[in-house]
């Protein structure tokens, strides 16, 4: 099978071997066939392998990569129910710094990490109710969404290992994390409280998050 097949999906974000099977055609002769050559391609240099069954072609890779909206388009391709949060989105708004991270997000499916040649996806698995707080964008025709900043703070203090002991006076949350949230206007910090209500409604979480709360408002969102 000529490689040349491949300059049709040059412009598009990623294709699947049945997407390619039906624009081969007559060209394909069977499925160990085209697996066997989209291998080879991969291995040449030509493909990119995202996940078992899904590619973009390297032209689309090389004209995009330093898009904005790239890392999340990929992110939204290997895991389609999910949206952008914690560290990936904390640092694209300062809340976070001086540290690269993985791509992360937020899945009602089972918490996985997808290694591929563009790095490192992580996918923490939540609460059906708290699966919200983000929006619907899109890049190249492919949806993805993305937290607030708010909703992105509430699942990385929700997510993460934290003392039992959140005592104000013997703890200051925000300074132990690094947390820089003096920037957090009045209404974000009122969406957070939000979020901190909507996390009474699980089995864990809410008393902690009340904790988290209260230690940031001594400490940083003075009452």
């Amino acid at each position: 099978m000529r490689h040349t097949i491949l300059s049709a999906f040059e412009r598009l974000p990623y294709f699947t071997i049945e997407g390619f099977r039906q624009f081969a055609g007559d060209d394909v002769v069977d499925d160990a066939h085209v697996r066997t050559a989209l291998y080879r391609w991969v291995k040449a240099g030509h493909l990119i392998a995202l996940k078992k069954g899904v590619y973009m072609h390297r032209r689309f890779y090389e004209q995009h990569r330093q898009d904005a909206a790239f890392a999340p388009v990929v992110s939204a391709i290997l895991l389609p129910q999910s949206y952008l949060s914690l560290e990936y989105v904390l640092q694209q708004h300062g809340i976070l710094t001086d540290i690269t991270f993985p791509v992360t997000a937020i899945t009602i499916k089972n918490t996985r990490t997808i290694l591929n040649s563009l790095g490192t996806f992580v996918y923490r698995h939540i609460q059906p109710q708290l699966y919200c707080g983000f929006q619907i964008l899109e890049a190249y025709g492919v949806p993805y969404a993305q937290a607030s900043a708010a909703k992105a703070l509430s699942d990385y203090l929700y997510l993460r290992p934290l003392p039992a002991d959140l005592e104000p006076r013997r703890y200051n949350l925000a300074e132990e994390l690094r947390l820089n949230l003096d920037e957090f206007t009045r209404d974000e910090r009122e969406e957070f409280v939000g979020y901190v209500i909507k996390s009474e409604t699980t089995r864990k979480g809410g008393a902690k998050m009340r904790r988290i709360l209260n230690n940031l408002e001594v400490h940083v969102w003075r009452r």
